[in-house]
């Protein structure tokens, strides 16, 4: 259980290392959304599956009690 835990912990960190900001919230996802009109898709796409990403990991921590 101890190497899943440094896994998801790795893996969080790697989100907040890349080109494409990972947003913390919704919120701010929604509100880089509303900033663009349009343009930059390609980025606001990959911070959305950065973000389902960091959901996914984030749940799988809390069920493993994290």
């Amino acid at each position: 259980m101890q190497n899943t835990k440094e896994f998801i912990q790795a893996q969080l960190k790697t989100l907040d290392n890349g080109f494409v900001a990972t947003p913390e919230t919704r919120d701010a996802l929604e509100a880089f959304a509303r900033s663009n009109n349009g343009s930059m898709d390609i980025i606001l796409m990959q911070m959305a599956i950065q973000y389902g990403y960091r959901l996914a990991l984030e749940t799988v921590a809390e069920t493993l009690g994290e």
